[in-house]
């Protein structure tokens, strides 16, 4: 986790270089996940980018300060507190001219008709499978995949994408080898995988996974957070740069 202590409570939480992310009403805080995905997901061609599940919005700030000036990036969460902070992180960023949220889940999203398809969608999903209840219902919809689980999340990422677009997820190394296969029963195509480790000798942790609907030739790659000697790797720092106060 990746709060910034020095911030006043009622301000808890991440400060970049260019916005401040508040996540004290969030179920999940802003953490190396959305880091990632945000750091990571090819966005320079994009016009439309869409979010789903964006809960602070981390990711889809991220994304605006990555692209170009006239992408517009939807950003969608089913949680009321998440979906209403998002909107202020938003509204107090250099972008909130071309970022909205909607509160809905995303298949109340599609119904209500979006106005675009998006060149790239995102999401940092649930990937537990249902268990034992947390104490808290939010926080167990930002974990479990019982309201949203990977197959339907694929389902709707086609019926929203363009036909050039990408759809790129982050997740646990060993949920991300059956999100892959899923994807592939429903016509998916691996474009691109980064497998991620804490340290270069440390196993594999994460991945970072980006899906087409056109057959193409697949990348794959590795990276480490950190180096043996414990600093941050020069992959790591190449998504980070931007945003960390420190780089």
């Amino acid at each position: 986790m990746m709060t910034n202590e020095k911030q006043p409570a009622r301000r808890r939480g991440f400060a970049c270089k260019q916005f401040f992310v508040a996540h004290d009403r969030c179920a999940m805080k802003v953490g190396t996940d959305g880091v990632l995905l945000g750091g990571w997901a090819p966005c320079e061609n994009a016009r439309h980018i869409l979010d789903i599940g964006t809960g602070s919005g981390l990711v889809a700030l991220m994304l605006a300060q990555r692209s170009q000036p006239d992408t517009r990036i939807d950003a969608v969460d089913i949680d009321a507190d998440a979906a209403a902070q998002a909107a202020e992180n938003f509204l107090a960023s250099p972008w909130e001219a071309r970022i909205r949220v909607f509160h809905q889940d995303i298949g109340e999203f599609i119904r209500t008709g979006p106005e675009v398809r998006y060149d790239l969608i995102v999401s940092n999903p649930p990937y537990f499978a249902p268990a034992i209840a947390c104490r808290d219902s939010a926080r167990e919809t930002a974990r479990y995949t019982t309201s949203l689980d990977h197959p339907q999340l694929l389902q709707h990422a086609a019926q929203l994408i363009t036909p050039d677009g990408l759809l790129c997820v982050v997740l646990p190394y060993t949920t991300g080898q059956d999100f892959i296969v899923a994807a592939g029963e429903q016509n998916w195509f691996l474009h691109t995988q980064i497998a991620v480790s804490d340290k270069p000798d440390t196993p594999f942790h994460r991945i970072l996974i980006a899906l087409s609907r056109r057959p193409c030739s697949a990348q794959h790659r590795a990276m480490s957070i950190k180096t043996e000697e414990g600093n941050y790797s020069t992959d790591f720092k190449s998504f980070i740069t931007g945003f960390y106060l420190k780089y």
